[in-house]
C-alpha cells in the first residue's frame, strides 16, 4: 500500500523529459469540487502517473487511478460505497490550438507557466468516472417497488382521436 502524499503542483515538463514516475495518494477530503457533487469525502486517491515523451516529440501522460467513494442512492438518498477506477492518457498542451492537433487517443491537459494543478487534473479524473445515476440493491434499498409508483396507471387509448382538438374538447368537458 503506497502511502507516499503527491504535491499539489509539479512541473510536468521535466517530469516527463526525465520519464519519471509518480505513485501516492491524493485525499479525497481535500477535492472542492468532488464534495460539490458528491458530497464530502474520507480516504485517499491511490494514483500512478508515468510522465514521458512519444515517439512524436508529444510530451504525455500516463495515468492510473482509484478511489473509494460514498455516493447518494437515487432511490432513498442513502449512502453507497463506490469504487471509481480509471486509465488516462493525456498530453500536455500550451494552447487550444495545440489542444486541437491531438490524437484521438490522447485527453489535452493545458500547462500554464511550467507547473501543473496536480489535485485539480486528478479531480477532473474522478468527476469525469462518476457513474451518473447510482442506486442500491432492491433488497438493500429503504424505498421499496411500490413506494416508486405514483397512482394508479390509466389505459391509453389504441388509436388516436380523428380530430387533434378532440382531445382538448373531452378535457373540457370534464371541467
Amino acid at each position: 500500500m503506497c502511502t507516499t502524499r503527491l504535491p499539489q503542483r509539479v512541473e510536468p515538463y521535466r517530469l516527463a523529459a526525465n520519464a519519471e514516475r509518480l505513485e501516492g495518494t491524493v485525499p479525497l477530503a481535500s477535492l472542492k469540487r468532488l464534495a460539490q457533487e458528491a458530497g464530502s469525502q474520507q480516504g485517499d486517491c491511490r494514483v500512478r502517473l508515468q510522465f514521458g515523451i512519444d515517439a512524436q516529440g508529444r510530451r504525455e501522460i500516463e495515468g492510473w487511478l482509484e478511489a473509494d467513494v460514498t455516493l447518494a442512492c437515487r432511490r432513498c438518498l442513502g449512502p453507497i460505497e463506490t469504487r471509481i477506477e480509471s486509465d488516462f492518457l493525456l498530453g500536455m498542451v500550451t494552447s487550444d490550438a495545440l489542444a486541437a492537433a491531438l490524437p484521438g487517443t490522447h485527453e489535452p491537459v493545458l500547462v500554464e507557466s511550467e507547473q501543473l494543478d496536480l489535485f485539480a487534473l486528478l479531480e477532473d479524473e474522478i468527476l469525469l468516472s462518476l457513474p451518473q445515476v447510482i442506486y442500491h440493491d432492491e433488497a438493500e434499498c429503504d424505498v421499496t417497488r411500490d413506494q416508486l409508483t405514483s397512482g394508479e396507471e390509466k389505459e391509453v387509448s389504441p388509436r388516436p382521436a380523428a380530430n387533434p382538438f378532440e382531445v382538448l374538447r373531452t378535457l373540457k368537458d370534464k371541467k
